[in-house]
């Protein structure tokens, strides 16, 4: 029997809300426990440990990348997969993945001389720990998600997560030091791996195919040099500015990335793995490809737009009162790479779209210029310190979203205009929102505790933002509304509240 297109197109809508709403659950449990965590160690580690740590993170993801192969990807956005196409990408993957673990634990004391940090080598060497289950779970979790089964997926997230940051604490309190931080990334890659492939219930044979294998290093070439491209650049940056300013100084940026990514994570984060699978599905209609186009962006901008802008507005106060007054020069890049993060936000959705049309391609020449950009301007910026650095990253945040958009309107036979709409529709709630914090955090400066000043300004940001975007983004809000990860009861009031059953959508 046939499904009618708009039962099977609202089926889609529905499966996908549910995706990104348990995603979006399992980032708030993970992020606020996470949260809890990096409290703990800011205080029990040095600036300087931190930037050890995250050194050595700038290396390992480009092992994690050349042994998935982006094949991973591939198999998110196939047609049609067996047993033979499953096991010849584990297997390839999992050999790629002993050959690159040899060799960094071979390369190790070059990498730390590079960095001209010698505690870099041992740090090395043990997160190899954390390749090999990362390699492992690339099949599993693929089949999981194409699936949809996104509710597993978050649940698996959210117990590996908890799992690492209780040893983290753990190994912090009885004086660790980076090893807190190690045993984090360790612990969480090997849970998740195990709990991915007791989910899954699929086991590799050694059927193998060469003709397969082809298809896919054809496809996962472009993908993981996409990817590639961007740890890339994250490996120089970070490289620029350990040598440049000191390992201590990159700690004070990890943090402040760390603040702004849980932000993201915690709000559209989620839509990026759900969107791929939504636009693979629906790519063979172009209005069905725009019109979820058009939902995806909109929802990601106006779930984290706020949360970034009380970011910029508290950060003075926010950030030492979380992490200690050690952690003030943290401040000014925290508020630079949350406007750059508002700026780029439909990124993330872009890199969905072109990875579920099939298209890593033309990805993957937008993230080399991008990429490419983004290093020169830290290693001219870098003379300024952490707030140059931080301000680069807004110019060319600024840039590239300008070429995305022509890119991306290209891609969706529309026009840049089109593209541009919904971040056009959230700028006016967003800066006026901006504004009124900065008001309101002036207002209070030194009166009361720092926790009774950030939540005065991140309330002023919320009720000025909400207001302007009822009235300017009906449209945005009901569909943002339909995907949070709240009971329908409370987003039905939610919805009485902003006054959405009100003056049509």
């Amino acid at each position: 029997m046939s499904v009618d297109p708009l039962q099977r197109e609202e089926g889609l809508g529905t499966q996908a809300a549910s995706g990104v709403a348990w995603l979006a659950a399992q980032k708030w449990v993970v992020r606020a426990f996470g949260f809890a965590t990096l409290l703990v160690l800011t205080r029990e580690l040095s600036p300087r440990e931190f930037g050890v740590v995250a050194a050595a993170l700038t290396v390992i993801p480009m092992v994690y990348l050349l042994a998935d192969l982006g094949f991973s990807t591939y198999l998110l956005q196939a047609e049609d997969l067996d047993q033979r196409s499953l096991s010849t990408a584990l297997w390839a993957s999992a050999a790629a993945g002993l050959v690159l673990s040899a060799g960094l634990v071979a390369v190790a004391p070059l990498l730390a001389a590079a960095f001209a940090v010698p505690e870099l080598v041992d740090v090395l060497r043990a997160l190899v720990l954390a390749i090999v289950p990362t390699v492992l779970a690339g099949v599993p979790l693929a089949l999981l998600r194409r699936a949809m089964e996104f509710r597993t997926v978050a649940l698996q997230g959210v117990v590996a997560a908890l799992l690492a940051q209780a040893v983290a604490v753990t190994v912090a309190l009885l004086g660790g030091g980076v090893w807190a931080l190690v045993s984090q990334v360790v612990v969480g890659q090997w849970v998740i791996a195990v709990l991915a492939w007791r989910r899954a219930a699929w086991r590799p044979s050694l059927a193998l195919s060469l003709g397969e294998f082809r298809r896919m290093a054809t496809f996962g070439l472009r993908v993981s040099s996409v990817d590639l491209v961007a740890t890339s650049r994250l490996w120089a940056e970070g490289w620029i500015i350990t040598v440049a300013l000191g390992p201590t100084a990159f700690g004070l940026l990890s943090i402040a990335q760390r603040l702004v990514q849980t932000a993201q994570e915690l709000t559209a984060a989620s839509l990026v793995p759900v969107s791929t699978v939504v636009f693979a599905k629906v790519r063979g209609s172009s209005d069905r490809l725009r019109s979820s186009y058009t939902k995806a962006l909109g929802v990601a901008y106006a779930v984290v737009a706020p949360f970034m802008c009380v970011i910029v507005v508290t950060a003075p106060v926010l950030v030492p009162a979380l992490f200690g007054s050690q952690w003030r020069a943290s401040v000014a890049p925290a508020q630079a790479l949350a406007v750059a993060g508002i700026i780029t936000l439909g990124a993330m959705v872009d890199h969905g779209l072109f990875y579920g049309l099939g298209r890593p391609g033309a990805w993957l020449g937008y993230a080399v210029v991008v990429d490419a950009a983004t290093v020169a301007t830290t290693a001219v910026a870098v003379r300024w310190g952490l707030v140059g650095v931080a301000f680069g990253f807004v110019v060319v945040a600024v840039l590239a979203t300008l070429a995305r958009w022509v890119l991306v309107a290209r891609a969706l036979g529309t026009s840049g205009l089109a593209v541009a709409r919904p971040f056009g529709t959230l700028l006016v709630p967003t800066a006026a929102a901006a504004a009124a914090g900065v008001l309101v955090m002036r207002a209070v400066e030194g009166a009361g505790p720092p926790v009774a000043q950030v939540l005065a300004g991140g309330l002023a940001v919320t009720l000025v933002y909400l207001g302007l975007l009822r009235w300017l983004g009906r449209r945005i809000l009901v569909d943002t509304l339909s995907v949070l990860p709240v009971p329908d009861r409370v987003r039905c009031r939610a919805g009485r509240v902003l006054r959405l059953d009100a003056g049509g959508a």
